[in-house]
Protein backbone atom coordinates (compact mmCIF):
# COMPACT_ATOMS: atom_id res chain seq x y z
CA UNK A 1 0.00 0.00 0.00
CA UNK A 2 1.51 3.29 -0.90
CA UNK A 3 1.57 5.76 1.44
CA UNK A 4 -0.11 9.11 1.12
CA UNK A 5 0.88 12.21 3.46
CA UNK A 6 -1.65 13.75 4.92
CA UNK A 7 -2.49 17.27 4.30
CA UNK A 8 -3.83 19.79 6.67
CA UNK A 9 -6.72 22.41 5.50
CA UNK A 10 -5.25 25.79 6.65
CA UNK A 11 -7.91 27.86 4.10
CA UNK A 12 -10.04 28.82 1.52
CA UNK A 13 -9.98 31.23 -1.53
CA UNK A 14 -12.93 33.38 -0.83
CA UNK A 15 -13.04 35.75 -4.16
CA UNK A 16 -11.31 38.45 -5.98
CA UNK A 17 -9.80 41.91 -4.57
CA UNK A 18 -9.25 45.10 -6.70
CA UNK A 19 -8.65 44.17 -10.58
CA UNK A 20 -5.35 43.35 -10.75
CA UNK A 21 -5.73 39.51 -10.07
CA UNK A 22 -5.26 39.76 -5.89
CA UNK A 23 -7.25 37.08 -4.12
CA UNK A 24 -8.97 36.97 -0.70
CA UNK A 25 -8.44 34.50 1.69
CA UNK A 26 -9.84 33.23 4.64
CA UNK A 27 -7.14 31.71 6.77
CA UNK A 28 -7.37 28.94 9.68
CA UNK A 29 -3.56 29.48 11.00
CA UNK A 30 -2.82 31.24 14.14
CA UNK A 31 -2.38 33.79 13.81
CA UNK A 32 -3.65 33.77 10.59
CA UNK A 33 -0.83 35.48 8.39
CA UNK A 34 1.50 31.76 8.91
CA UNK A 35 -0.79 30.68 6.20
CA UNK A 36 2.14 32.46 4.14
CA UNK A 37 4.55 30.52 5.86
CA UNK A 38 4.15 27.17 4.93
CA UNK A 39 3.96 26.29 1.33
CA UNK A 40 3.83 24.83 -1.01
CA UNK A 41 0.50 25.06 -1.17
CA UNK A 42 -1.70 21.80 -2.66
CA UNK A 43 -4.76 23.73 -4.25
CA UNK A 44 -8.37 21.66 -4.44
CA UNK A 45 -11.12 23.49 -6.52
CA UNK A 46 -14.48 22.91 -5.00
CA UNK A 47 -15.15 20.13 -8.46
CA UNK A 48 -11.97 18.23 -6.69
CA UNK A 49 -9.05 19.10 -9.33
CA UNK A 50 -5.86 19.79 -7.92
CA UNK A 51 -2.84 21.79 -8.22
CA UNK A 52 0.28 22.78 -6.51
CA UNK A 53 1.25 26.60 -6.12
CA UNK A 54 4.22 27.96 -4.53
CA UNK A 55 5.88 31.78 -4.06
CA UNK A 56 2.33 33.13 -2.78
CA UNK A 57 2.95 36.42 -0.69
CA UNK A 58 0.12 38.08 1.05
CA UNK A 59 -0.59 40.63 3.26
CA UNK A 60 -3.56 41.43 5.79
CA UNK A 61 -6.32 43.18 4.65
CA UNK A 62 -8.65 43.88 7.84
CA UNK A 63 -11.37 41.38 7.29
CA UNK A 64 -9.81 39.36 5.21
CA UNK A 65 -6.30 38.35 3.66
CA UNK A 66 -5.34 39.52 0.17
CA UNK A 67 -2.30 37.34 -1.68
CA UNK A 68 -0.73 37.41 -4.62
CA UNK A 69 -0.68 33.88 -6.57
CA UNK A 70 2.24 33.92 -9.45
CA UNK A 71 1.58 34.84 -12.74
CA UNK A 72 -2.56 35.20 -12.08
CA UNK A 73 -3.02 39.20 -12.83
CA UNK A 74 -6.93 38.45 -14.01
CA UNK A 75 -9.62 39.59 -11.92
CA UNK A 76 -11.88 36.96 -13.48
CA UNK A 77 -9.35 33.78 -13.41
CA UNK A 78 -9.18 34.90 -9.80
CA UNK A 79 -13.03 34.62 -9.07
CA UNK A 80 -12.93 31.33 -11.05
CA UNK A 81 -10.83 30.62 -8.01
CA UNK A 82 -13.69 30.93 -5.10
CA UNK A 83 -13.92 27.82 -2.72
CA UNK A 84 -11.17 26.73 -3.50
CA UNK A 85 -9.41 25.12 -0.75
CA UNK A 86 -5.73 25.60 0.45
CA UNK A 87 -3.63 22.29 1.93
CA UNK A 88 -0.49 21.41 2.87
CA UNK A 89 0.95 18.65 3.60
CA UNK A 90 1.84 17.95 6.97
CA UNK A 91 5.47 17.57 6.70
CA UNK A 92 5.99 21.30 6.36
CA UNK A 93 4.49 22.21 9.52
CA UNK A 94 6.84 22.89 12.53
CA UNK A 95 6.73 19.95 15.30
CA UNK A 96 4.27 21.08 17.88
CA UNK A 97 5.37 22.45 21.27
CA UNK A 98 5.28 19.14 24.08
CA UNK A 99 1.18 19.09 25.03
CA UNK A 100 0.36 20.67 21.71
CA UNK A 101 -1.24 18.10 18.59
CA UNK A 102 -2.28 18.68 15.80
CA UNK A 103 -5.76 17.53 15.27
CA UNK A 104 -4.63 15.25 12.08
CA UNK A 105 -1.94 14.02 14.10
CA UNK A 106 -5.12 12.61 16.80
CA UNK A 107 -7.68 11.08 14.46
CA UNK A 108 -7.47 7.42 13.67
CA UNK A 109 -5.87 6.91 17.56
CA UNK A 110 -7.70 4.03 19.63
CA UNK A 111 -9.53 5.69 22.69
CA UNK A 112 -9.49 3.89 25.81
CA UNK A 113 -10.76 4.77 29.23
CA UNK A 114 -8.48 4.95 32.35
CA UNK A 115 -10.48 1.96 33.94
CA UNK A 116 -9.60 0.05 30.34
CA UNK A 117 -12.90 0.49 28.63
CA UNK A 118 -12.22 0.74 24.93
CA UNK A 119 -14.70 3.78 23.52
CA UNK A 120 -13.39 3.92 19.79
CA UNK A 121 -11.04 5.68 17.50
CA UNK A 122 -11.00 9.41 16.90
CA UNK A 123 -13.14 10.44 14.05
CA UNK A 124 -11.87 14.22 14.27
CA UNK A 125 -12.07 17.14 16.53
CA UNK A 126 -13.57 20.40 16.02
CA UNK A 127 -13.42 23.63 18.50
CA UNK A 128 -16.78 25.11 20.38
CA UNK A 129 -14.74 28.30 21.37
CA UNK A 130 -14.24 27.53 24.89
CA UNK A 131 -12.86 23.70 24.25
CA UNK A 132 -11.93 21.50 21.42
CA UNK A 133 -14.03 18.88 21.16
CA UNK A 134 -13.15 15.23 20.13
CA UNK A 135 -15.67 12.79 18.07
CA UNK A 136 -15.00 9.68 19.05
CA UNK A 137 -16.60 6.66 16.93
CA UNK A 138 -16.97 3.24 18.32
CA UNK A 139 -20.42 1.24 19.62
CA UNK A 140 -22.02 4.76 19.12
CA UNK A 141 -20.24 8.42 18.76
CA UNK A 142 -19.47 10.13 21.84
CA UNK A 143 -18.24 13.74 22.29
CA UNK A 144 -15.03 14.03 24.21
CA UNK A 145 -13.49 17.52 25.52
CA UNK A 146 -10.37 17.70 24.62
CA UNK A 147 -9.41 19.00 28.14
CA UNK A 148 -6.15 17.49 29.86
CA UNK A 149 -5.56 16.10 32.48
CA UNK A 150 -9.69 16.54 32.99
CA UNK A 151 -10.52 14.33 30.81
CA UNK A 152 -7.63 13.37 28.08
CA UNK A 153 -5.13 12.13 30.82
CA UNK A 154 -2.54 10.74 28.29
CA UNK A 155 -1.67 10.59 24.31
CA UNK A 156 0.25 7.86 23.10
CA UNK A 157 1.50 7.91 19.82
CA UNK A 158 3.60 5.15 19.98
CA UNK A 159 0.81 2.98 21.29
CA UNK A 160 -1.76 4.74 18.88
CA UNK A 161 -3.67 5.45 21.90
CA UNK A 162 -5.42 8.10 23.82
CA UNK A 163 -6.40 7.64 27.87
CA UNK A 164 -9.35 9.43 29.00
CA UNK A 165 -11.41 9.92 32.25
CA UNK A 166 -14.44 9.86 30.75
CA UNK A 167 -17.76 7.86 31.95
CA UNK A 168 -17.92 5.26 28.50
CA UNK A 169 -21.82 5.74 29.55
CA UNK A 170 -22.16 9.25 29.02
Amino acid sequence: MKNIERRILLGRVTGAFGVRGEVKLESWTEPRLSIFRYQPWIMRTPDGQESTLSGVRGRDAGKHLVATFPDITDRTVVEGMRGTEIYVSRSVLPPPRPDEYYWVDLEGLQVRTVDGVELGTVSHLFSTGSNDVMVVRGDRERLIPFVQPDFVTSVDFDANLIVVDWDPEF
